[in-house]
């Protein structure tokens, strides 16, 4: 690299207040003529210094990659974080990393930035060592835009202030699998997503988007988190119901993007009952879909 205006974090679900960072990084890599880089780690710093803290991710590594790249920053650097990478002082860490590896002349950073070892360096710390930017910190509706926060609302099943903060609904993505059958007799045909993911919306209904991760296909779709109580289960499952149907195959691998939260899980006292209520959900989505001109 000739030189790099650098940003360096988790940046864990690329949220709102990740991408007013990572838009200023372009804007003033363009500006001083310098490329645009981002620096993350995998793993999670916390999983290798605080394993029994370490929080659930939002996105895995792969997707958080690409989020940034959709951004618009091409360079996204993955520093594997080891024990020996924990025990780099603020200095070390700069002119080993920052400096020497990826030749950073400026250093964009939020204003509660915390690095090296045992998080003994923060941006004054960084600004002795390296000409450094600080992008204040992002609200939304009166809430301070955090990967915390966000993990917060979507495990409450406020799906819907959640895409707020992340400027995009949140989604799960996983593969298609065979349920117990009980729908197709019974109540109305699902499809059944078994996901890698660590963070799951609080069990309920959600009206969603499902998108085939093969094809591009997309299908305006309602989905129940929780562990089917009319039928007396206990496994946790996620079910959706096109509201629409599609042709050929059935599909392997899909995204479910959650947009809002209808209701509660709740049994019902038969197969009939719940199917009806299914139906009334479905109408339900069907409405939310027409009023933000999705049919």
């Amino acid at each position: 690299m000739k030189g790099s205006v650098l940003t360096i974090g988790n940046f864990d679900g690329v949220h709102a207040g990740h991408r007013q960072l990572l838009r200023r990084v372009i804007e003033l890599g363009r500006e001083r003529h310098l490329q645009p880089v981002v620096l993350t780690f995998d793993p999670h710093p916390t999983r290798v210094v605080a394993p029994h803290r370490a929080p659930r991710l939002l996105t895995s590594i792969e997707e958080r990659i690409a989020l940034i790249r959709e951004q618009g920053v091409e360079e996204v650097v993955v520093l594997p974080f080891t024990a020996d990478v924990a025990q780099l002082s603020p200095l070390q860490f700069v002119e080993q990393i920052v400096v020497g590896r990826l030749h950073a002349r400026i250093v964009m950073v939020g204003d509660n930035f915390r690095f090296g070892h045992k998080q003994a360096g923060d941006i004054n710390t960084l600004s002795a060592l390296v000409e450094t930017h600080i992008v204040e910190a992002v609200h939304r509706r009166g809430r301070l835009v955090s990967s915390s926060e966000i993990r917060r609302l979507i495990e409450a099943g406020n799906v819907a202030m959640a895409g707020r903060l992340l400027e995009r609904p949140y989604d799960l993505c996983g593969d298609v699998v065979s349920g117990h059958g009980i729908g197709s007799r019974q109540t109305v045909p699902t499809l059944n997503l078994r996901t890698p993911a660590e963070v799951i919306p609080g069990n309920g209904v959600y009206i969603t988007r499902t998108r085939d991760l093969e094809t591009g296909d997309r299908w305006n779709s309602i989905s129940n988190i929780g562990t089917r109580p009319t039928f007396g289960g206990a496994e946790l499952t996620i079910e959706t119901f096109l509201l629409s149907s599609f042709d050929g195959l059935t599909p392997g691998r899909v995204a479910l993007e959650f947009l809002w939260r209808v209701r509660e899980e709740r049994k019902f006292e038969n197969a009939e009952a719940l199917k009806q209520q299914i139906l009334r959900d479905a109408a339900h989505a069907q409405t939310f879909f027409r009023r933000i001109g999705l049919q």
